[in-house]
């Protein structure tokens, strides 16, 4: 350990016995993915279909204010030092997912309906993504509930203020509440565990006044939904997995059971 004036750099962290919970926004970036629709009269796959996050426009009353707080893109995170540097957690990744309107993919597959304008084989065909074909979205929540085992280690303290990096592996599932229009068909209007995901992240937290922190984080993850309720019948169903990036600022609070 060494010091340069009044800066500390790597104190030690002595963290065990403390918990702690967060909130804050996110931003996501996902992949291109392969979308796989089966019905009773159809069975065809959407190539390389490209979906896009949904940011709330800023506003104060959207933001900040607590009745409004889940219609942002949010991170909520609680969790409990069983380390000096090591904690367990649990969360909910608030992510939305939206399929671009207007796109031309690839589509391979079959669709026998009765009166179906698209209606065909189709073997590595272009087709545009539109309404009365298909509106897709996960916009009620591309909700991520999972829990982490995570790393946090000191970097620097000056005064009142330290400086840390942490690191976390997760694992949870996955249950959104989709709006998926398919052939103009009702959409399944409920929420519902459609698969599983994994994320990793890193990230810095800066600590004030030994109980609050601002911290900003960069995560990976992958999601595989093979269970995406589509209508209210139970013959319908997509399958997607993808890849994403995400972006978060988070504010939260640091405390001990048996401290002041």
């Amino acid at each position: 350990m060494s010091s340069l004036g009044q800066i500390t750099f790597k104190p030690e962290t002595t963290k065990k016995g403390e918990f702690y919970a967060h909130w804050g926004w996110n931003r996501e970036w996902y992949n291109k993915s392969d979308i796989h629709f089966t019905g009773d009269n159809y069975d065809f796959y959407l190539r390389d279909v490209v979906a896009k996050d949904k940011p709330a426009e800023f506003d104060a009353s959207t933001y900040f204010s607590p009745k409004n707080v889940t219609i942002p893109q949010y991170n909520f995170r609680i969790g409990y030092y069983f380390k000096n540097n090591y904690h367990l957690s649990l969360g909910i990744d608030h992510m939305k997912y939206v399929v671009q309107n207007g796109q031309t993919v690839k589509i391979d597959g079959t669709i026998d309906e009765v009166n179906n304008r698209y209606n065909g084989e189709y073997d590595n065909d272009d087709i545009k993504i539109r309404p009365g074909f298909l509106e897709m979205e996960h916009t009620d929540g591309l909700n991520y509930s999972n829990v982490e085992l995570g790393r946090f280690d000191n970097l620097w303290q000056y005064k009142k203020v330290t400086l840390a990096v942490t690191e976390a592996v997760g694992i949870g599932v996955m249950y959104p509440k989709s709006d998926v229009h398919l052939f103009g068909n009702e959409r399944h209007d409920e929420f519902h565990v459609a698969g599983f995901g994994a994320n990793a992240q890193v990230g810095l937290n800066m600590k004030f006044w030994r109980h609050f922190y601002i911290q900003s984080e960069f995560r990976g993850g992958y999601v595989n939904m093979p269970n995406i309720r589509t209508t209210y019948s139970q013959a319908d169903n997509a399958k997607q997995q993808f890849y994403y990036a995400q972006f978060n600022i988070l504010a939260g609070a640091f405390w001990h059971l048996n401290k002041g």
